[in-house]
């Protein structure tokens, strides 16, 4: 019975604090974040952390510009389209670009992995560009099995960056045993009970097949923590060859000091001669140290992480404010910003239901 009761939702998410909301994980944190903002005197200080990335990345930035900041060769063939862009003109660039399946679908301005959806057929391409009421991206899958959140910075006034976290990410996955539905197997591991209502929308009849034993079935292809991928910290493996190509890299993107490299790779060793790797997202101020979802962290570990990288943030960005006279971000214009977030995350989760 009591086994029963802990695999219900609400004593999932009560008792694992990764599973938190957002607001609660951040709340002890706010006054020491209101601290920085009086330090600084502006309550969107953040903004001058990446001079070239709109609002330094912390909301609202466009994938495509970073993509644009970035040399090509670093992440995977995008192509950018307008909201009700006409389906001729998506299926002709696609074809175009000689683009081959599966291809990933992604809102140009994302949120926690909504709306990323893979997409194995024109048909499924047209389907989403139906669906979307934002400007979105059609990029080809990276084959890549291995994905990892590597959080890099870099002081303007230093030479060198440095890597300060990095989380290995398990895709959300089944194992067969020759007997159990993929259904039956999800409801035996807490974080995929989370996200069986998400699971029956999207995959129905599939959740109904029973996989041979040992028979591995990936049921999400993202590293999204909010969409049931495990994180795990892999900080051990931060080296001195590491940093060399991750700081390399970032110093090929322009005006990137703080943020976070979401990358699909092939092997670590490959990764780390700066080969088979293709960069998904590259995140700034509004990054999180991903690590900290290693649910061998406690919340306390958490708080401290953030605490560190929040205070990384605010010397870089008073640094450029100070040295290169970038201006902060108006308190109005701030303003401005968190509403049509606001309604943009309500826009795009509506969305993600619909196309569901």
């Amino acid at each position: 019975m009591i086994k029963k009761i802990l695999h219900l939702p609400f004593f999932i998410r009560l008792l694992h604090w990764e599973f938190w909301p957002f607001g609660v994980v951040y709340a002890p944190l706010y006054l020491y974040w209101l601290w920085l903002c009086i330090k600084a005197r502006s309550f969107f200080f953040f903004n001058t952390s990446n001079p070239y990335i709109r609002n330094g990345g912390f909301l609202l930035e466009s994938k495509k510009e970073i993509y644009d900041l970035m040399p090509q060769q670093y992440y995977p063939n995008t192509l950018f389209f307008k909201a009700l862009t006409p389906l001729q003109t998506i299926i002709t660039d696609i074809k175009s670009a000689a683009f081959t399946f599966p291809l990933i679908g992604k809102p140009d301005v994302g949120m926690k992995g909504l709306g990323v959806k893979k997409l194995n057929t024109i048909e499924e391409v047209i389907e989403y560009a139906q669906s979307a009421t934002a400007d979105f991206l059609i990029q080809e899958f990276v084959p890549y099995e291995n994905e990892v959140g590597i959080f890099y910075y870099r002081f303007p006034c230093q030479v060198k960056g440095f890597v300060s976290g990095i989380v290995s990410k398990k895709f959300l996955t089944v194992t067969g045993d020759g007997i159990s539905t993929i259904e039956a197997l999800l409801q035996q591991d807490k974080r995929f009970i989370l996200q069986l209502p998400a699971l029956k929308r999207l995959h129905k009849e599939e959740l109904q097949q029973i996989l041979a034993e040992k028979a591995q079935y990936v049921l999400v292809p993202y590293g999204n923590h909010s969409r049931g991928a495990k994180f795990i910290d892999a900080g051990h493996l931060i080296d001195e060859e590491l940093i060399t190509i991750i700081d390399s890299i970032c110093k090929n993107v322009k005006g990137f000091y703080y943020g976070r490299l979401d990358i699909r790779y092939n092997t670590w060793e490959e990764l780390k001669q700066g080969i088979s790797f293709s960069i998904i997202e590259m995140n700034g101020a509004g990054s999180e140290p991903t690590h900290i979802y290693d649910p061998k962290h406690t919340i306390f570990y958490a708080w401290k992480e953030i605490v560190r990288h929040w205070n990384i943030l605010y010397k870089i960005s008073m640094h450029n404010h100070k040295s290169c006279s970038l201006p902060f971000m108006k308190f109005s214009a701030g303003i401005r910003m968190l509403r049509e977030n606001n309604r943009y995350v309500k826009s795009i989760s509506e969305e993600t239901k619909i196309a569901a």
